[in-house]
């Protein structure tokens, strides 16, 4: 799967300096109109071109790219929600003609994951699961689910670095048809709590701002949006 992926990992430069937050008293908004915002669903883009290789990532990147090598024609891909790994694994199952089981942790029916399990085996036809978590950690009743499991090989997808959260953010935006303004991105990313689920949140929070007043993306919109137009300070971490 050696060109599944785009490889250049260091293509994004560190962030720029933090813009500095505006001080003093804060003169008088006009009231902004609001329109209601009805909830839209994107597709997000799930071409090899569209996936952002980083020190975050490389190693479940690696991992799929050597699948012939596997002890078993089996794998779990383990990351948390947004961090590309339904991105990944798609790529994977197009390229390797590969059987995906997304969210793999939250299956409705353990026995129809154990068959796909053996179906893999027998047929000899990779199957890649995608799970938030470990298996362990997903109260499973079927001893002979547990068992196929235990013997599964697992790659993980870590924490973001810098240059990912950008490519993520920038990604999650063009998702949408939107470009967003680099002194946006500079002020965000510089604030937001450093995961993709504080991304996401953020990305979400900002759209449904800059839609609900229609107003183009900035960092005043920013402000107001992420941190209620007070002073800047991290977004507080989600449920």
């Amino acid at each position: 799967m050696s060109d599944a992926v785009n490889p250049k990992a260091t293509d994004t430069d560190p962030l720029p300096a933090d813009v500095p937050a505006a001080r003093g008293r804060k003169a008088a908004k006009k009231p902004v109109e609001r329109q209601m915002v009805l909830p839209l669903r994107w597709k997000a883009a799930q071409g090899q071109k569209d996936f952002y290789v980083s020190g975050a990532n490389r190693d479940a990147v690696q991992f799929l790219d050597s699948w012939a090598t596997w002890p078993i024609p089996a794998a779990l891909l383990i990351g948390p929600t947004g961090s590309g790994k339904s991105h990944l694994a798609a790529i994977f199952a197009r390229r390797a003609n590969a059987r995906l089981w997304d969210d793999a942790d939250r299956a409705l029916s353990e026995e129809e994951l154990f068959h796909a399990w053996n179906a893999a085996m027998e047929e000899r036809r990779p199957l890649l699961m995608t799970a938030r978590s470990a298996p362990p950690d997903w109260n499973l009743h079927l001893s002979d689910l547990k068992s196929r499991l235990a013997a599964t090989p697992q790659v993980v997808i870590r924490p973001p670095d810098d240059a990912l959260l950008a490519a993520v953010f920038h990604k999650q935006f063009r998702d949408r048809g939107i470009e967003v303004p680099a002194d946006v991105a500079r002020y965000v990313l510089a604030r937001i709590e450093r995961s993709f689920e504080g991304l996401s949140r953020a990305v979400n929070m900002l759209d449904s701002a800059a839609l609900e007043q229609q107003r183009p993306l900035s960092v005043p919109l920013a402000r107001d949006a992420l941190f209620d137009g007070g002073q800047d300070e991290e977004m507080p971490a989600g449920d």
